[in-house]
């Protein structure tokens, strides 16, 4: 440690002491600061001051105040005052006609953080100088627009001087960039691109500003239109050029600057101008580039400018702009014209003839607020601008009138850190400068110097050498010792080396630890090891106080001392109460509507009774509104009439009445009401308010005394007026649908003889594929003539019509039979609400649900429709009066032929406003197929202008530029005749110039690296500037609990390849282990939205970790090879550290192989050192120097560390002509020195800095420096990792680089390089190693089909055999297909995104039709090809319906609609939740099988495929150990076989053959013994889905054949911890044997599940309890329907806190429903859920499941979620499967496995264990520890008698779910286990897990008897299956395996394979 590092360790440790020792109990910002000079206290803000007095015993930094308290002497304090000067004030005079403020000129000076406010007054003429400049947009389409302006001059004349005595008006031009793909650049077009228009150009100046009305009239009438391609307009340039060229436009200083932009168009901006077809690149350089004719001249070699841009610059000239905009475009500008400081907007109609009344209305707009600017202000100031009240004003919040002087107050404050920077350290350009402070549109302004001071104490420059406080062993600066070298203390008296003996003082009261183990005692005083803590014992962590929201003293202030110093206006223990009282405003301006008090920024009203708002007014919406709450009382009270008019009821009434002449003021009261009276048909009005008196607790009504009546004697009239209105609208609607005149009759009459036309507005469109950010394009339709009635309007649109007829694609027919979708869209006659935009909302369900039962009904009539599906809700803008009305979207999927019919069916019902029970708005409908499309819009009464909602049908197959026509095609209702009947839209398809991607797929950061920097990388294909929008998203971590999210851009600029994204990281809060679960916090980071020509890479998304504990430190040698030569004195070999650098580390060091010494020794890094040097000296060692070669090898790192990769490291020692001596020698032979040839110039050392990065997928790139010498060339030598090195492939290249080429993807692979001469090869590099990049996965393993019944089918696949990666998902596609292998339905897609589950069950499939199946494999490059199969079900065997569902497949139902597809339900695992989701969570537990063993059986038709998952052991998945009573190896052969059988049934023959005998029976005989495995079931006949299956196992040996099994089926699992299989029997055929044991066995297991079978009639479980969160308090709980033979009557549903707690029920009394919705549950809190059915016969088994909703609280209060916060799922999960293992026939050992999420840590488990149909005692253990696996031997079982087990997990929370499973010990003959007996023990294994959905079988199993089986020659024979899990797959179809033994100890395996293509 450095003497300065001591020293100011030292100082720090003293402050610390006098700070907590003596010193106020509060902490302020002076004593924060903990500066430890005079100068760093006085710069740490307004009032901290220095005491200087050498006997000062305190803090020296502190307020002035407490230092005077403190006894420091008054005079001798050293402080800083900033300073305010007023140096021009003139007042402002009214009578001037212009622009004023004052004052004019001030100067301050600020000190760090100081804040000042300063008043000003400003002052704005009435009619003051006015500059108008009018910007219009002349492309084509504006051409009506400009007429009427020209024909305008009297009126704009008139508005000019109406606006000022004193104006300038000018005028503009703009189209676009004369470039393609904005213009149309073929000749004929640039001369004329419309008739009767001027060339395209992009601005031109066309009327300077001037103030002679007639000169601009004439100037005006020149004018002519132009035109341009596509829709959006080059405004952009033009208004930049009108804002920087501000002589040539005119612009006066003193005068208010308007410029009205007119246009019906959208805007290009930064970027659109830098595009593949024109080459522009530059960004706008912001200068004037008007040539002499004023017209722009650099439009075509720099881009547009952005919003922020204009935004500045027009601010910086005092420009305001008034966007005049069409309806067309107006949402456009309603977002844009938001972020000018003052601006306005307004609807132009479609001829522009508004216009002057717009810009009238928007000066006068202006004219009344006004918005403050401070101009030119320093970095480190920051301003804000103040109302009279004191309130923050937002932009153009200040309302001034014209005329009158307006006050406002400007608060200036410096800051004291910028950017993480010390104020003082900044540049004095961002501390200094003259700010101008002034109203927007104003050119005058306040002028203010200011400066941030930064004062230095004069006493520092002065100090006093060897002072006598200091014992003369230091220097006395401003009081302070600062001691020499070797000396420490306040006083420099101690000595450093004696520093470490008085540790007494060092050692906290209570505490063992000196400095609490966080520090070092030197001198009695602690300091502390790092920053993070302080305190006299270091006992105060900083990052320990207390917190708000997740953030340390709610990131507005620091943690001293264990307190948090809050900043100015905060204040609380966390610095979460504000002082301002802006938080408790009413909406009157008052506090707390002076019915509370504000505290901590919260109101705290005062009990009235009454509902309140947070703000203490009346709650409207808790008391149903004010005047209908009260409106009963008030009619039975005041008229005696109404529902209360009894008088009974009335006295109900909590409140009276006061009868009034007349009413306040409707302004003045809470409310005003006004209702009519039934009984008199007369109107009421009274008022609520609130009462005079602040005591009552009713609000008080004021009712007025006189109704207002309705005069009689006409009434009678009403309805007879209303009939023959109703009358005559019938004969008209029927004269106009059915009179073919009708039209031309009305055309004769008056109002409609002008007629009516309607047609596209624009003419054409041009798009880039790559900027379209939807598949649909809203074209606009227009309307001229008199709107006075209704038209409807029929369009089409058709795909590539560029395409001639002879184009090859245009000659390809469609099959007309091909399912295809068709997009329906609809106008529902129901308003539009927000609910509908969330797919997850139960109004938007309901009304989904009702769309597809209307539409399925319709649209049955269509041969081969299906069922609609992705039915979404939206609105249409610009769709006339209809606009707020719910436009349905959906998809019909039905043959091709069938579309002229879909649309005649859907216009047909769209007319008549009825789709079955759906009501429909008329005039509106779109039908569409992938290539065509047909719809109607309708114009309403009025309406001038509706959008055409254009499919764009973007497909990846189209042309690099295609084009679409739509087309008008007539007007089936209304007169209007069709004027531009069409529009061409025209799509360009651009290539990508740049990729963006993540550098790797994932990172690691600790959370005390306070921050995560994710480089994204870019790769150049073109030059240029590019964008990519980044974002994060929570998975496990949560956004401010564990990092804050980020979103934004990234701008590459030419030539940039990579920038780097920050993600802060926050400390874990006290309470955050309340919630955890040591689950691994990740987070998500997306790349989206690349622009500019840009795509998206190999890794456009990243997953973050974030670790609690920081990584640890990694050390290793800097080179792998170190070169010396015997000259050198010592040999200097480095060690690096990487990684967590500010903590110390240690690693242990020796030597190897070396030939003179043996060497070793620790390593020490402190905290900071990054290197460190083994120092070896030669000469310091017996013998000579010599020429050697020895290795270094780094070992045993201290505990937060770690060795690199580079442990050990080759020390060669040459004498400068190679390596000659025998070590080096017998290192070459051992293959670490290639050998060489001795040369004249010696050999060649390694190469260096060799490093290989993967180009591709089969590519590798190399490169390295050259070593010193003259190399001729280079070899590299490359191999796969694992491979010897000597196959290792060699590439000769001359230069310092390789490409290696034609590799296996994602393989790891090993190279060295090595240089050589004219002599031979030089040293070797170390081995560098590399794994080239993923590529797209292979096509999947063959499918095979279990197949379950003639609807349901199980399809299981292999993984690929070539995955080129981490396999991450699988896709699967079933479609009905006809004989000619066409498609008859819609394809069904299933994504699986666990790689682990290859099978799916998929249910509800169509009878008898015939399937094709495909699978998918995908990684991190993508999708590989699809592996197929086609099978129809109906076709299969008949197979029984209890076959169980295997764990963990998924299941999809095959009708139901893609929102079903969209997510799979696991029989066997919980599915999380996010907020807003509606995925549901399956009650249940996932089990991971390491290891698979995956057995399908063929059926006609279908494919199967056998996989074997091994791992890198050598055993055998399955093995077969015999071993005699000496323990030699017996002779044998078995051979295992899967045959197909009659029906095909499947059955297992092992045939053994023992030393040339035969077993049978259990005694060896000569002959062949065939041995038979028997796995049998036996289940009710309930469904596949049925929980209440037994299943059995029974293996038995038996000597003679097995007759046929019919119809039985094998699908099943094995792996190393159990075995897993499911097993059918059909019922017609039952297995007999010679053994009348077994069959006994067979018919005691069949009577003992006839006997635990449930009453007839009596529901089952209900089955898939599936829970789906609604928010953090509430659930909905769902089931499925139970079998039971009678009828289902309801439900009950039972739930309670799994800790304990009050049961509440919810009764169903409908079997309709099968759901209920739970609310106000508590987060984070387990609740246990049961579930039953009843019928008349009774209730049923429950159905339990355990859920958590988690949720991040309210610290203040744990049982309350925070508002807004996410909320996921979660369920504790049961031990893992249950074992049983036979140990004699009274006893067994029973295992399982740790819940994979038990609720809480794990003290033990409960095994109960009973007899499952009753009898004897119910016995229970319990088991302590929580080991990953338990194991229990329970004794005194009964044989032949079946037992119930049940396990439980015991936890912190209470007790977990059960896992429960049921066994029987079977013996066959009930003898004895004689040496001579042939009896065999079998276990009978039968399981019901009430958690998951399905049945699982769960044993491991020893064949014949156990422990052994002893032969008729007393030899012991042992038949057991062993498996072991690994990492290779094979695909076999047929595999013969057959094990022989050669010799006595030699064991043989031999594997025919046959594959078939």
């Amino acid at each position: 440690m450095g003497r300065w590092t001591i020293h100011l360790s030292v100082g720090l440790g003293l402050l610390a002491v006098l700070l907590t020792s003596c010193y106020a109990e509060t902490v302020n910002h002076c004593l924060a600061a903990r500066a430890n000079t005079c100068s760093l206290c006085i710069q740490s803000g307004k009032g901290c001051a220095y005491c200087p007095d050498e006997i000062f015993n305190g803090p020296r930094c502190d307020l002035h105040a407490n230092l005077l308290a403190h006894n420091c002497s008054a005079g001798a304090i050293i402080t800083a005052h900033s300073s305010r000067k007023i140096e021009k004030e003139e007042q402002i005079n009214v009578k001037l006609h212009q622009a004023q403020v004052s004052p004019q000129l001030m100067s301050m000076s600020f000190l760090p953080g100081e804040e000042k406010v300063v008043d000003m007054e400003v002052f704005a003429p009435t009619k003051g100088p006015l500059d108008l400049y009018i910007l219009m947009d002349f492309s084509n389409s504006m051409a009506d627009d400009l007429d009427n302006l020209k024909r305008m001059g009297k009126e704009l004349a008139s508005l000019v001087e109406k606006l000022s005595d004193d104006y300038t008006i000018g005028f503009g031009k703009f189209v676009d960039k004369v470039v393609e793909p904005q213009t149309d650049m073929r000749p004929i077009k640039l001369a004329q691109p419309w008739p009767n228009s001027d060339p395209p150009f992009s601005f031109q100046n066309v009327i300077k500003l001037t103030n002679d009305l007639d000169f601009f009239t004439s100037e005006l009438q020149k004018e002519r239109i132009s035109g341009n391609l596509d829709a959006p307009e080059g405004g952009f340039d033009a208004i930049l050029q009108a804002a920087v060229c501000g002589d040539k436009i005119g612009w006066r200083s003193h005068s208010t600057h308007l410029l009205v932009f007119s246009t019906e168009s959208a805007f290009h901006y930064e970027s659109d101008g830098a595009n593949v077809l024109s080459g522009i690149l530059p960004r706008n350089d912001e200068h004037c580039h008007l040539d002499a004719a004023d017209k722009y001249t650099e439009d075509t070699r720099q881009d547009y400018p952005s919003v922020p841009t204009l935004v500045r610059l027009l601010g910086k000239h005092n420009i305001i702009p008034i966007f005049a905009i069409t309806n067309h475009s107006f949402t456009y500008y309603e977002k844009l014209y938001k972020y000018f400081p003052i601006a306005e907007l307004g609807l132009l109609q479609e001829d522009s003839s508004n216009i002057l009344t717009i810009m009238g209305n928007a000066f006068e707009s202006i004219r009344s607020k006004m918005s403050m600017r401070a101009e030119d202000r320093p970095k480190a100031i920051n301003a804000q601008f103040l109302s009279s009240s004191g309130k923050v004003a937002e932009y153009g919040a200040f309302q001034v009138k014209p005329g009158e002087i307006g006050k406002f107050k400007v608060r200036l404050q410096a800051q004291k850190m910028v950017d993480e920077q010390h104020v003082c350290e900044l540049n004095k350009a961002d501390k200094e400068g003259l700010m101008r402070v002034k109203p927007t549109t104003f050119g005058t302004a306040l002028n203010i110097k200011a400066e941030v001071l930064c004062p230095t104490c004069s006493c520092e420059k002065s100090p006093a050498p060897r002072a006598t406080r200091c014992n003369g062993n230091g220097d006395l600066v401003c009081g302070k010792c600062q001691c020499y070298d070797g000396w420490l203390g306040p006083l420099c008296n101690c000595s450093a080396s004696v520093s470490t003996r008085d540790t007494a003082m060092c050692m906290g009261p209570g505490t063992t630890e000196l400095c609490s183990g966080r520090g070092t005692c030197l001198c009695g005083i602690c300091v502390c090891n790092t920053e993070q803590f302080e305190g006299p014992y270091c006992q105060f962590d900083k990052t320990q106080c207390q917190r708000f929201g997740g953030f340390l003293c709610n990131d507005r202030g620091s943690c001293v001392m264990g307190q948090c110093a809050c900043n100015d206006g905060w204040d609380g223990p966390a610095c979460e109460c504000p002082k301002s009282s802006q938080t408790c405003l009413d909406s009157k301006g008052g506090i707390c509507n002076g019915r509370g008090d504000c505290k901590c920024g919260r109101c705290e009203c005062q009990d009235t009774g009454m509902p309140l708002t947070p703000t203490c007014e009346a709650n409207f919406q808790a008391q149903l509104g004010m005047c209908e709450a009260k409106r009963s009382c008030v009619q039975c009270q005041a008229w005696k009439t109404g529902e209360r008019k009894d008088e009974d009821k009335c006295k109900e009434c909590k409140f009276k009445v006061l009868m009034v002449d007349e009413l306040k003021e409707s302004d003045k009261v809470i409310d005003a009401c006004s209702f009519r009276d039934e009984d008199d048909d007369c109107t009421y009005y009274y008022t609520v308010d609130y009462p005079q008196n602040r005591t009552d607790k009713e609000l008080e009504v004021q009712v007025l005394k006189k109704k207002e009546c309705p005069p009689a004697g006409f009434l009678w009239l009403i309805p007879l007026i209303m009939f023959l209105m109703l009358l005559l609208g019938l004969l008209l609607l029927c004269c106009w649908k059915y009179c073919a005149c009708c039209k031309a009759c009305l055309a004769l009459l008056p109002c409609c003889k002008r007629g009516r036309m309607v047609g596209f507005k624009e003419d054409e469109y041009l798009l880039r594929q790559s900027l379209l950010t939807s598949d649909h394009l809203d074209t606009p339709m227009v309307r001229t003539g008199p709107p006075k009635s209704t038209d409807v309007v029929r369009w089409k649109v058709t795909d590539n019509v560029h395409r001639a007829p002879n184009h090859p694609q245009a000659q390809i027919q469609p099959n007309p039979k091909e399912t295809i979708q068709f997009p329906v869209s609809l106008r529902l006659n129901r308003m539009f609400s927000e609910n509908l935009s969330h797919p997850e909302y139960r109004d938007t369900e309901l009304l989904r649900k009702e769309v597809a039962d209307n539409l399925n009904e319709v649209y049955k009539q269509i041969p081969g429709a299906q069922k609609v599906q992705k039915t979404s809700f939206r609105t249409q803008r610009n769709a006339g009066k209809r606009q707020d009305y719910t436009i349905m979207d959906t998809v019909l999927s039905a043959p091709r032929s069938s579309y002229p019919d879909i649309v005649k069916l859907t216009e047909k019902n769209v007319q008549s406003g009825n789709f079955r029970d759906l009501k429909v708005v008329p005039g509106y409908y779109t039908v569409a197929t992938d290539r065509e499309a047909a719809g109607a819009v309708e114009f309403q009464q009025g309406v001038e202008l509706v959008d055409v909602h254009v499919p764009l049908f973007v497909k990846d197959e189209d042309d690099d530029k295609k084009q679409l026509q739509v087309e008008a095609v007539d007007v089936p209702l209304g007169i209007a005749e069709i004027g531009k009947r069409f529009v061409n839209i025209t799509i360009i398809k651009e290539h990508a110039k740049s990729v963006f991607s993540f550098l790797q797929p994932a990172y690691t950061y600790s959370r005390s690296d306070g921050v995560a920097n994710i480089p994204v990388s870019r790769e150049i294909i073109e030059d240029g500037r590019t964008q990519v929008t980044y974002r994060t998203r929570d998975l496990t971590a949560k956004d401010k609990k564990d990092y804050v999210t980020v979103e934004g851009d990234l701008t590459y600029g030419p030539g940039e390849t990579q920038k780097t994204v920050p993600v802060r990281l926050l400390e874990l809060g006290e309470k955050d282990g309340l919630l955890e679960d040591k689950q691994v916090k990740q987070f998500v980071m997306d790349l989206v939205n690349p622009r500019q020509g840009a795509k998206l890479g190999r890794f456009p998304r990243t997953t973050v970790t974030i670790t609690d504990q920081p990584e640890p430190s990694v050390m290793m040698f800097k080179k792998g090879t170190q070169n010396f030569t015997m000259a050198d004195p010592t040999y200097t070999i480095p060690v690096v550290r990487t990684r967590n650098q500010d903590s110390p580390a240690t690693v242990k060091w020796r030597t190897k192989k070396a030939q003179r010494f043996e060497l070793s020794g620790p390593l020490k890094f402190a905290p900071g050192e990054s290197e460190k040097n083994i120092v070896i000296d030669p000469r310091a060692h017996p013998g000579p120097v010599q020429p050697e070669t020895f290795q270094l090898e780094l070992f045993d790192p201290s505990s937060n560390a770690a060795v690199g990769e580079r442990k050990t490291t080759l020390v060669n020692v040459t004498d400068g002509a190679g390596p000659k001596s025998p070590e080096t020698a017998q290192m070459q032979s051992m293959g670490f020195i290639n050998q060489k040839c001795s040369s004249p110039g010696g050999h060649l050392f390694s190469p260096t800095n060799a490093r290989a990065t993967a180009t591709g997928p089969k590519n590798i790139r190399l490169n390295w420096e050259p070593p010193s010498g003259n190399p001729l060339g280079y070899k590299v030598k490359y191999w796969i990792y694992g491979d010897p090195e000597k196959d290792a492939q060699v590439v000769d290249v001359k230069t310092t680089h390789a490409e290696l080429t034609n590799l296996y993807p994602y393989c790891d692979y090993e190279m060295r390089v090595c240089a050589y001469n004219g002599v031979g090869d030089g040293y070797e590099t170390d081995v560098i190693s590399c794994q080239t990049l993923e590529d797209a996965p292979g096509e999947p393993g063959r499918l095979a089909f279990n197949v379950i019944s003639p609807t349901v089918t199980q399809v299981s696949w292999a993984e690929p055999a070539e995955t080129n990666g981490n396999i991450t998902a699988y896709e699967v596609l079933y479609t009905p297909i006809d004989d000619d292998m066409k498609p008859v339905g819609a394809a069904k897609k299933v994504k699986i995104d666990n790689p682990k589950k290859r099978m799916l069950l998929i249910e509800n499939l169509q009878k008898s039709q015939t399937y094709q199946y495909k699978v998918r494999a995908k990684n991190s490059v993508g999708w590989g090809p699809f592996r197929d199969a086609t099978i129809n079900l109906a076709s299969q065997p008949a197979r029984p319906l209890s076959i169980p569902i295997i764990p963990d497949i998924p299941i999809v139902d095959a009708e139901a609609g893609d929102e079903y597809d969209s997510y799979l339900m696991y029989s066997n695992e919980v599915l999380k939740s996010p907020a807003g989701s509606k995925t549901p969570s399956v009650s249940g537990e996932d089990q991971i099988m390491n290891g698979k063993w995956d057995q399908s059986f063929l059926f006609p038709g279908s494919s199967a495929s056998r996989n074997m998952s091994a791992s890198s052991s050598p055993m055998s998945t399955l093995s077969s150990n015999y071993r005699g009573a000496g323990g030699s190896m017996s002779t044998m052969e078995t051979s295992t076989t899967y045959m197909s059988g009659q029906g095909n049934s499947l059955s297992r023959r092992q045939d053994m053959m023992i030393g040339g005998g035969a077993m049978e029976g259990g005694v060896i005989r000569g002959g062949v013994h065939t041995k038979e495995v028997v796995m049998r079931k036996r289940s009710e006949n309930r469904g596949y889905f049925d929980e209440n299956i037994r299943d059995s196992i029974v293996m038995g040996d038996v000597s003679s054949n097995f007759p046929d099994l019919g119809g039985f089926g094998f699908s099943g699992t094995e792996s190393s911890s159990q075995s897993q299989f499911s097993y059918s029997l059909s019922q017609g055929s039952r297995a007999r044997t010679q053994s009348s044991d077994v069959n006994d066995a067979l018919l005691n297991l069949d009577r003992v599940l006839q006997d635990t079978r449930l009453t007839p009639g009596v529901p089952d479980t209900p089955t898939r309890l599936v829970f789906s969160a609604l928010g953090p308090t509430a659930l909905k709980v769902s089931w499925q329907e139970p079998h039971c033979e009678r009828d289902i009557l309801g439900y009950s549903v039972l739930y309670q806190l799994l800790n304990g707690g009050e049961v509440k029920r919810i009764n169903v009394t409908s079997p309709a429903e099968n759901s209920v919705i739970v609310q106000d549950l508590l987060p984070n809190h387990s609740y246990l859920f049961k579930v039953k059915a009843q019928s008349q016969e009774g209730w049923g088994p429950e159905r339990e499941g355990v859920i958590t909703i988690e949720s991040a609280v309210d610290p203040k209060s744990p049982l309350s979620p925070m508002p807004g916060s996410p909320f996921t799922l979660s369920t504790p999960s049961a031990p893992g499967p249950l074992v049983f293992t036979a140990l004699s026939p009274e006893a067994l050992q029973l295992s399982w496995e740790k819940p994979r999420k038990p609720n809480g840590d794990i003290l033990g488990y409960v095994v109960t264990c009973e007899q499952l149909h009753g009898g004897g005692d119910v016995r229970s253990f319990q088991v302590n520890g929580d080991s990953s696996e338990t194991s229990l031997t329970v004794p005194n079982l009964s044989e032949n008698v079946p037992y119930k087990f049940k396990v439980q997990a015991r936890t912190t929370q209470g007790f977990g779910p059960e896992r429960e499973g049921i066994i029987t010990i079977e013996s066959q003959d009930g003898g004895s286990m004689s040496q001579y007996s042939s009896q065999s023990m079998t276990r009978r294994d039968v399981f019901n897990l009430p958690t998951e959905v399905n049945t699982r079988t769960n044993v491991s199993h020893t064949m014949f008897n156990d422990p052994g089986y002893f032969t008729a020659d007393g030899m012991m024979m042992t038949t057991q299956h062993s498996e072991t899990s690994g990492m290779v797959t094979r695909q076999i179809t047929k595999e013969v395996v057959q094990r022989s033994v050669v010799g006595g100890t030699t064991v043989t395996k031999k594997v025919e394979r046959f594959y078939e293509s």
